[in-house]
């Protein structure tokens, strides 16, 4: 039975059309809380995210103090067979006071495996034009992003955090750490519309 369930769970994936957001699945209790309660949990997830990226890398913490802002994600996702996909939510702070930015996060994944995964998202944007670019405009990788940690003369503060795009860096956190290699394949982050009336 159960090797039947996990065919037709992937025969369903694979039917799915690659603009499939799965949105739907982010949070299953979402329609039971208060859009108050969900900015509520974002951000205590974003505080957990920060504390726990500063217990594995401290120097995170002075790059963040000197950026202009930061976003944080919290991801799910799962693979099974040959498709697979997650979905998140997350929160821009910006340093000029203004208020939080509610963001969303999807992904479509191909490849083989079969498991479920869970991960953390953090942005540093060293420039207004970037921060501003990433939550007016959406942003999307295109394809798998893997670099090294370290950058010219700079490479030092910038340790465990790779540039994904100008003015761009970027963490991510998994059960076991810092990744060494930062996966953001077919990943779209944009402005939640429920979340920031």
């Amino acid at each position: 039975m159960r090797t039947k369930f996990v065919q037709a769970l992937a025969y369903s994936l694979l039917a799915l059309s690659p603009s499939l957001s799965f949105a739907q699945f982010s949070n299953p209790f979402a329609a039971e809380q208060t859009i108050a309660q969900q900015r509520q949990d974002i951000l205590k997830k974003s505080e957990g995210t920060l504390k726990a990226l500063y217990q594995a890398q401290p120097k995170a913490k002075e790059l963040i103090e000197k950026s202009v802002g930061y976003a944080t994600f919290s991801n799910f996702g799962m693979k099974i067979l040959i498709a697979g996909g997650g979905t998140g939510s997350g929160v821009v702070i910006q340093k000029d006071g203004a208020k939080p930015i509610y963001m969303n996060m999807a992904e479509i994944q191909a490849g083989l495996g079969l498991g479920i995964k869970s991960f953390q998202n953090i942005f540093v944007f060293q420039t207004q034009a970037a921060l501003n670019d990433f939550i007016n405009s959406g942003w999307t990788f295109g394809g798998q992003v893997t670099a090294a940690a370290k950058y010219g003369k700079d490479g030092d503060a910038y340790q465990d955090s790779v540039v994904v795009a100008p003015g761009v860096l970027m963490y991510q956190l998994t059960d076991s750490g810092i990744a060494a290699e930062i996966t953001g394949k077919g990943t779209k982050y944009y402005k939640s519309s429920d979340l920031n009336k």
